[in-house]
């Protein structure tokens, strides 16, 4: 079974952090979730770092949570924080005190929409396609979807979504406000993007 990590890539005050399951869509698994805690908390706690770029590896944003490896979490109640991590939802503990740019394309279902509300500015490719879908699996939105979505989007755009679950484009990603930039050219990969040094 592929065991998701974090690749970390510092360009000057910039960490570039890296979701790398590729294989499985990036979908989140626990080893995947830990990382990218800890890559947060090494972004926070750097006084040379000024702010967090977040992208995934592969054609894919995330497919969501690997929900078997998440039943016992989702069965405790509480999220689980590595030691030295911050949450990238934002829900516990300390907050991230640096702004995050997310960067995403394929497919940005569930946490993937979670995360990018939990960020400062976002940017979707053309061909990114959306979806809060758990009301379709029969499950709560546990990473803060219920509350950022309407306040980000406003309640009717956000309610059209979570309610039925359908998937939508990053043309009307844009439209509603979850993302403030969408190039009609799709990008591959956030590593071909210039950063300032």
């Amino acid at each position: 079974m592929t065991t998701g990590t974090v690749s970390l890539d510092r360009r000057g005050h910039v960490l570039v952090i890296g979701l790398d399951r590729a294989a499985k869509r990036n979908a989140f698994d626990l080893p995947l979730w830990d990382a990218l805690c800890r890559a947060y908390g090494e972004l926070d706690r750097d006084p040379a770092l000024r702010v967090g770029v977040l992208h995934a590896h592969g054609d894919h944003f995330t497919g969501g949570l690997d929900l078997p490896q998440w039943a016992p979490v989702f069965a405790s109640g509480q999220w689980h924080i590595p030691d030295g991590g911050v949450d990238p939802l934002g829900l516990t503990g300390p907050r991230l005190q640096k702004p995050i740019v997310a960067a995403v394309q394929g497919v940005c279902l569930t946490i993937g929409i979670e995360l990018l509300l939990a960020t400062d500015l976002r940017i979707a490719a053309g061909s990114t396609r959306f979806g809060q879908i758990e009301i379709k699996r029969g499950i709560y939105p546990v990473g803060g979807a219920t509350l950022r979505f309407p306040r980000e989007c406003g309640w009717a755009n956000a309610m059209r979504w979570l309610l039925t679950g359908d998937e939508f484009d990053a043309a009307e990603a844009l439209r509603i406000g979850l993302v403030q930039r969408s190039p009609r050219r799709a990008r591959s990969s956030i590593a071909r993007w210039r950063w300032p040094r």
